[in-house]
């Protein structure tokens, strides 16, 4: 086990430190935060774990590998478990399935580092045992292909969050682009679908997270979801008006549903440019602190993820001096264990709490015709639905072949 309060000491060496000495037990909380190794894992070596150059304890070229875990004092990750958009309606399903696999095969490789778990409770046996709580979270709603039973697969294979878009709508939910323009509204926030598939997750016991979303999508999940949600990545848009980051006006919705934001460490998120610090990242904790109250903060990182980062904030090793700057502002011992962990810890509690008491599963499925890909089937749809379908396909045929020989 590692002996947090000395090491920091043996690190820092400051006097506003050492003076507080006698307080330093918040060390002993594993961070959790969002990091996008396995998708370097896919990039750099195709997975393949066992490629020398893709030891975790000689890892070169990420944010992360074991030797910064250990200098960075991280106790807890929700590694990310991430395709990009060009994968929905394609190979969507299969590729996350694969994504999910190298995580646990992290914790199989190296049992004396991770420990995978599943609930809140695990978190805290990881750190006791000297270990990184490893969790999993599904980044991008794309990736369960609209289905109410991927859903429900993968949060048995261990997802706890999903974020219900990525930087595409799916059927159900309108993503971050619909706000800058980029994408059209096509759900209006959540279709009836995306409702259901909320609360499913609330039964199963599944995070939601909100990071990526358009700001309706923000509103009809934090005024339907009967738990708290996170945003496990984002920062505050007062201090950088980028659309991925959190309003104001959700910030007062989140304290008032207990929920988290997470704030990112991009350095287009944080100071709008590629040149950003470790202050400012600061000072987004320090804005979503104001607005939404210190419960509502935490860490989200996103390293392995983005390519600009803050100075002062290169790779994971570098989380104390994130907390040192906090410690300067006069951040209470309580408020740091929040933004370490417990404020995570006590929304992952409320989200087990409420998954107890929902026994009925969704199971409505979402409607044939608010789907795309031309690879589909059609089982377990009404015989009436699949010939309208067919009808509406022949008679779009048709109508091509007519103008085609009769040109208006």
């Amino acid at each position: 086990n590692w002996d947090w309060r000395w090491e920091w000491t043996m690190r820092t060496k400051p006097d506003w430190f050492r003076s507080r000495q006698a307080q330093a037990d918040f060390l002993t909380l594993p961070p959790s935060r969002h990091n996008d190794l396995p998708w370097q894992l896919l990039k750099l070596f195709n997975n393949r774990l066992n490629d020398s150059k893709a030891n975790l304890n000689t890892l070169t070229g990420t944010h992360t590998n074991i030797p910064k875990l250990r200098a960075g004092f991280v106790g807890g990750q929700f590694w990310s478990a991430y395709l990009p958009c060009d994968t929905q309606n394609k190979d969507a399903v299969k590729r996350i399935l694969e994504q999910m696999d190298v995580i646990h095969r992290m914790c199989q490789l190296y049992p004396e580092t991770f420990l995978c778990v599943t609930k809140s409770s695990g978190i805290k046996q990881a750190f006791q045992e000297g270990k990184v709580a490893s969790l999993i979270g599904v980044e991008g709603g794309h990736l369960i292909d609209s289905s109410l039973g991927v859903l429900r697969t993968l949060y048995h294979l261990g997802m706890r969050y999903l974020t219900l878009t990525h930087n595409c709508n799916t059927p159900w939910s309108d993503n971050w682009l619909v706000d800058k323009g980029d994408d059209e509204a096509e759900s209006q926030g959540l279709s009836e679908f995306g409702k259901r598939v909320l609360k499913e997750m609330n039964r199963l016991g599944v995070m939601i997270d909100l990071s990526h979303v358009s700001v309706d999508t923000m509103r009809d999940a934090l005024q339907l979801s009967k738990a708290p949600v996170i945003f496990s990545h984002s920062s505050a848009y007062s201090l950088c008006p980028h659309r991925r980051n959190v309003p104001d006006d959700i910030l007062e919705l989140v304290n008032k549903t207990r929920s988290l934001v997470m704030v990112n460490f991009y350095s287009m998120f944080v100071s709008c440019s590629k040149d950003a610090t470790l202050s400012q990242v600061a000072d987004h904790l320090d804005h979503i602190k104001k607005v939404a109250g210190a419960e509502a903060v935490g860490l989200g990182g996103d390293y392995d993820g983005v390519t600009e980062l803050p100075k002062g904030l290169e790779d994971v090793s570098k989380y104390p001096d994130l907390i040192a700057e906090l410690l300067r502002r006069n951040w209470t011992d309580t408020e740091v264990r929040g933004v370490l962990a417990n404020n995570l810890l006590r929304v992952f509690s409320e989200v087990e709490q409420v998954s107890n008491n929902m026994q009925v599963p969704e199971e409505e499925p979402i409607p044939l015709d608010e789907l795309d890909g031309s690879c589909r089937t059609h089982y377990g749809y009404s015989q009436a639905s699949s010939l309208h379908l067919q009808m509406g396909a022949l008679l779009v045929s048709l109508a091509s072949l007519l103008l085609s020989l009769h040109p208006l």
